[in-house]
């Protein structure tokens, strides 16, 4: 059935399917419609929870507050990533909680990968996040010691195919990002280019690279989350084709004390 806010791309719910598979963690328990992820508090996608059926739900109540105390017993936030699949009345009853919303709204950008994708001799796949691959990273964001540990640990979780790719320009590992590919969907994640290295497209030449490698395994759609306040990357995939499935936002609660 075609997804009413954007009935050209793939629905909404394998779209965050696809996500959830790209970004794993190793706990994980259901509670209803909502999937609970926890891992080491570092990434927002891999410690949270979010529902997969937008139908009411009459024991919500009662279901963010089981979530939440397993989350707290965890020793962790409890945190609520709200999509459209949201049961009706879950902001206002996180709210009501307590729960404060966590940055900037994100979106989920979509388009077909054929266009994009093109073969490129200087990218090459480190099979892993290596040294050089986490040091790219390290340019485009704040490593803390849990964020960095959950992206070393990505590779032993992941169950369908990934590349961790290195964009090699004047002698310098220049640029970098993951990509994960789950049938029809290849996912691109850690996006970065070094500052001396920015505005020369290599932003661009490293995505149709991954874009490549992943129409080799048969996937047809490129998707990426971006914050919407960040109006490089979402000027980029604009360029590339690609443009807004859905928007997400995250509701967090510390645990007390």
């Amino acid at each position: 059935m075609p997804d009413p806010l954007a009935p050209d791309l793939p629905p909404t719910g394998a779209l965050e399917r696809a996500c959830l598979t790209a970004l794993p963690a190793p706990r994980q328990a259901w509670d209803g419609p909502f999937v609970l992820k926890a891992f080491l508090g570092g990434t927002g996608r891999a410690n949270a929870c979010c529902s997969l059926d937008p139908a009411l739900d009459p024991e919500l109540a009662d279901r963010i507050a089981r979530i939440e105390a397993l989350y707290h017993r965890l020793g962790l936030i409890s945190r609520f990533r709200s999509t459209p699949l949201d049961p009706p009345g879950l902001g206002a009853a996180l709210e009501a909680r307590g729960y404060a919303e966590e940055k900037a709204e994100s979106l989920v950008n979509c388009g077909p990968l054929a266009p994009v994708a093109r073969a490129d001799a200087a990218v090459r796949d480190e099979d892993g996040p290596s040294e050089a691959w986490m040091g790219l990273v390290a340019t485009a964001e704040y490593q803390t010691p849990a964020r960095r540990a959950e992206k070393l640990g990505n590779k032993d979780l992941l169950a369908v195919p990934c590349a961790w790719l290195v964009l090699r320009e004047e002698g310098v590992d220049a640029a970098c990002l993951a990509a994960v590919t789950d049938g029809p969907f290849c996912g691109i994640f850690d996006l970065a280019t070094r500052a001396e290295f920015r505005r020369r497209g290599l932003g661009a030449r490293i995505i149709g690279a991954a874009a490549d490698w992943a129409r080799g395994l048969g996937a047809q759609w490129l998707y990426a989350q971006v914050a919407s306040d960040n109006l490089a990357s979402c000027a980029l995939q604009a360029r590339l084709g690609m443009r807004e499935a859905y928007r997400y936002r995250y509701y967090v609660k510390p645990a007390p004390g």
